[in-house]
Order: structure tokens, then sequence, then C-alpha cells
């Protein structure tokens, strides 16, 4: 029976520890983010709940009027659902073509050495301060606007869209090229072999079959953009009523929450008390989205093994 080498024992007991040391450090991490996450939930429900002990959920959710600073006071928070979803919507009305168009081109059309620069070139637009973002809505792209809508006034959801719209498109853009570059070849091969040609194959089989990946970066877009809170606050401006006109100003939830949260409003009160109710409905809105997400991936994972 041959012998162990000297010291592999002592390796193998020191690798052992490492790989527990390495175990345990990366459960502790997610330890961390699970009490993290309950924690933010249990102080949003908690403050929500005094927000709603003096405001009935019926005027919260019934209310078409937000003006919880005014006398009197009314809380209806459709104006900022209305002005959040405006505002992502015309988000995502630019971001996902250009960032499913560039994966695309990326992937399949590209030669490697032009991904190879193109691909880190477009995600430096994630690395931009959103600030900055704001800064540019409001003093660049909002007076180019005004040239093509005369009406459009200085600040408008139309302008922070667009320009949030392109901040998102690397989301987009990037994963959904890591999704649709790992389809297998053997799928194009035999589109190709079917008599295929190369657009037809990437709408009709590449593309389906990294869907799930597209999804989930959909997903992470719209939660971004719906989260988005510097480039809204500076150029969105502020609205206490429902507004569907892009061409106006809007406040959305997040806005709301930075505008009070500033420190013009005295702690304790309700309208202080209101921004958790509206983080709640906000961190809601974002869980029932990604939730639906999931469940929509893992059906066309089960449908593509099938």
């Amino acid at each position: 029976m041959p012998k162990a080498a000297p010291g592999s024992w002592t390796r193998q007991r020191s690798s052992s520890i490492g790989e527990r040391a390495v175990e345990l450090g990366l459960a502790g991490c997610s330890l961390v983010s699970i009490f993290v996450t309950i924690g933010i939930v249990v102080v949003l429900v908690h403050e929500a709940g005094v927000f709603f002990a003096d405001v009935p959920l019926g005027d919260f959710f019934g209310g078409t009027t937000w003006t919880p600073q005014f006398d009197p006071a009314h809380y209806g928070v459709w104006p900022l659902v209305a002005g959040t979803l405006l505002t992502s919507g015309i988000a995502m009305l630019v971001a996902l073509p250009f960032g499913l168009l560039a994966a695309i081109y990326l992937s399949e059309y590209a030669a490697p050495r032009t991904r190879r620069m193109l691909k880190p070139a477009l995600e430096l637009l994630a690395g931009i301060p959103t600030i900055v973002y704001g800064f540019f809505a409001l003093t660049v792209v909002t007076p180019a606007l005004k040239n093509v809508f005369p009406e459009l006034g200085i600040f408008n959801a139309l302008s922070p869209g667009i320009v949030m719209g392109v901040m998102i498109i690397p989301m987009i853009s990037s994963l959904s090229e890591d999704a649709i570059y790992a389809v297998p070849d053997s799928l194009r091969e035999a589109a190709y072999g079917l008599g295929s040609g190369k657009l037809p194959a990437i709408i009709r089989v590449i593309v389906p079959s990294a869907w799930s990946g597209i999804a989930a970066s959909i997903t992470l877009a719209i939660s971004r953009a719906i989260g988005e809170t510097m480039i809204l606050a500076i150029a969105a401006g502020q609205s206490t009523e429902m507004r569907l006109d892009p061409r106006e100003q809007t406040e959305t939830m997040t806005g709301y929450i930075v505008r009070i949260a500033k420190g013009d409003v005295p702690t304790g009160t309700v309208s202080y008390n209101s921004i958790f109710a509206v983080g709640l409905l906000l961190f809601t809105m974002t869980l029932v989205m990604n939730v639906i997400s999931y469940r929509l991936s893992r059906k066309l994972r089960a449908r593509n093994r099938t």
C-alpha cells in the first residue's frame, strides 16, 4: 500500500479549513443581505402603519390629489404613481429597442475585437452619476426639445424620461448580450441547416432561446427606472395633480421622498410619515414585478427544456 507523501495530510487539512472559511464567509454575506432586507421591510411597515393610523387606506388609494403639506391635506397617491409610471414608460420606450438591438449586434454581428471595444464603452453610460444626467436633462435636453415642442415646460416628464432611458440602455444591452451570446451554437447551426438566413434565425431561434435572460434584464431595467431619483428630482418638477401629458411637470414617488426627506417637514408629522407609505408602495410594486418576472423566466426555461 503506497504511503502518503510527507505533509500531504497537512496540506489537505489546511485546504479544507480554507474552503470552510470561504463557505462561512459567503454564508455570512448572504445572511447580512437577508437581515438588511428584513430590517428595511420592518421599518417601512412600522412607519407606514403610523401613517395609515391617521390616513385611511381609502383616501390613500382612492384620491387623485396629493397635497400633504397644504391645508386641507389630501393624500391621494395616484398622482405620484402616474408620474412614476409615465417617466418609467418613456425610459423603457428609449432603452428597450436600443438596448436589445445593441445586444443583438454585439453578440451576432460584431467582430470579436469590435465587441471587446464597444461593450465596455457602452457600459460607461452606467457609470455616470445620475445627478449629472439630471442636469443634462434640465439644461441640454429640455431646451433642445422645446424646439420641437414649444409648449414644453422647463420641468416636464419627457426630458428626464428620455435621459433615464439612455442611462439604463447598458443594463439591457449587457445582460441581454450575455444571454444571447450563451445560446449554444448548435441551435444556430440547426437553423442555418434548415435554410434560415441570419436575421430570421436571430428572430425565431436565438432571441426566443435567450428570452429568460432578456426578460430578466428588462425587469431589472424597469426596476431601475421606477427607483431612479436624482434625474427626476432635478428635471421632472413637482405636481400635486394627476397629469399624463409628458410635456407637463410631474412628481414621482422617489422625487417626493427626496423632497420631504431634505428636512423641510418636521419629523413625526403625518406629512413626514407619508414618505414611508410611499416607500412601502414602491417596494411592493418592485417586488410584485420581480416575482412575475421570476415565474415567467421559470416557465420559459421549462418550455425550452421540453
